[in-house]
């Protein structure tokens, strides 16, 4: 699948979003969990100011 999602960022317009992944923690079990999306670059910031 990474294949997939590589190749299709790569054509068109796709050479402006990231992919980024955060490292969340849970607030009941203290437990990390990853987040991962798909965001234009001007907006990588604020993903992870979140």
């Amino acid at each position: 699948m990474a294949k997939k999602t590589v190749a299709t960022l790569q054509t068109g317009g796709g050479k402006n979003y990231t992919k980024c992944i955060k490292m969340v923690k849970s607030e009941k079990t203290g437990a990390y969990s990853f987040k991962e999306e798909i965001v234009h670059n001007d907006k990588v910031k604020d993903f992870f100011a979140k």
